[in-house]
């Protein structure tokens, strides 16, 4: 197997990775939090941020490597139109990622102190989960987007 097969191996595996992790982690921590079921809503809270360190965390990284190698390889400049738009569109998502990282770690502390002490959820947990949400749109959209432009790699004029 050549060096190019391997790092695409590697970088379409990673990309999946990152997707799916994503909205799978996604998909169980709004369910979760529509449950009102607090013990439901903690141990995903407690999962989704474990699957973020294990999973999201790597791919993150390893993406933009794996990427930029194989552009080397193939000689491809990262001026062109849909190398340039999936950066900027990576970037966007990261941009959501970082922040939502740091919601999903202040709800599975709040929705633990919950369950340990019997209260319920505050406003402010409630509040943080809107925000998580609506943060995972563009990255969500962005990750879509950058997923077609990595397909298909279509002409796109700068």
């Amino acid at each position: 197997m050549t060096e190019y097969f391997i790092v695409k191996w590697a970088h379409i595996l990673s990309a999946t990775l990152l997707f799916g992790t994503g909205l799978g982690s996604a998909f169980y921590k709004w369910t979760a939090d529509r449950s009102n079921n607090l013990s439901a809503i903690a141990h995903t809270n407690r999962i989704v941020v474990i699957a973020d360190w294990a999973f999201t965390t790597p791919t993150v990284i390893i993406q933009p490597i794996t990427g930029l190698w194989l552009l080397h390889l193939l000689g491809i400049p990262i001026s062109q139109g849909w190398v340039a738009v999936t950066i900027l569109l990576y970037a966007i998502a990261g941009a959501c990622w970082l922040p939502v990282v740091w919601l999903q770690i202040k709800m599975r502390d709040m929705s633990q102190s919950a369950v340990e002490n019997h209260q319920s959820l505050t406003p402010l947990y409630h509040r943080y989960a809107r925000s998580w949400f609506w943060l995972g749109i563009p990255a969500f959209v962005s990750m879509v987007a950058v997923y077609f432009l990595m397909v298909f790699k279509p002409t796109i004029g700068i």
